[in-house]
């Protein structure tokens, strides 16, 4: 069996089926929420976020080439068309609404940060994301402030390694100014 890999012939790739994804989903709703937030802590949201994103995500756990111990064993059995479901299905669905508890002296450090740091480049205007890149407004604060200092101590790297140089040396109080004002940032 071929190996799909995201991105290689997109357009002759078929997008997935929403509808069958969303019964798929209905397992990973325990862990990352459907319709509210993730009941577990350091969990992404995944509704509304890109295809491409939730696709090639899907595919690099399956293949080991992305280590989440939580999800270790859970798309052993998925084949190529079942990942395109699920991400067919969340890319349809609206992304959460930003969470309370706004702190409007960190949203201003982060917003400095994200524009300095040139955050926007990469993830595109309202932080909605391209292609491969994720939308990081509206994500859960706890999850991207994990990520990026993963990103950071080089635990976890992307398709490429330009997330590990920009925040290289970043210290954890500004990643963490920085995942607040992308938590609260409207995509």
């Amino acid at each position: 069996a071929a190996l799909f890999v995201p991105g290689a012939a997109a357009a002759a790739q078929p997008k997935g089926d929403p509808t069958r994804g969303q019964g798929g989903a209905k397992a990973c709703a325990a862990c990352h929420g459907e319709g509210g937030p993730p009941p577990q802590p350091m969990t992404p949201w995944l509704e509304g976020q890109l295809y491409e994103v939730t696709l090639l995500q899907l595919v690099l756990i399956r293949e080991g080439l992305r280590e989440v111990p939580q999800m270790a064993g859970m798309l052993d059995k998925l084949k190529d068309p079942d990942l395109m479901d699920l991400a067919a299905h969340y890319a349809r669905l609206a992304p959460p609404r930003p969470g309370e508890g706004l702190d409007a002296k960190r949203h201003a450090q982060g917003a400095a940060l994200a524009k300095s740091m040139g955050c926007g480049r990469c993830h595109l205007g309202p932080y909605r994301g391209q292609k491969q890149v994720p939308g990081v407004g509206r994500q859960r604060e706890d999850y991207l402030a994990a990520t990026m200092k993963a990103y950071r101590d080089n635990k976890r790297a992307g398709p490429d390694t330009s997330m590990n140089g920009i925040l290289h040396k970043v210290p954890d109080r500004d990643i963490e100014a920085l995942a607040h004002f992308l938590a609260h940032h409207d995509r």
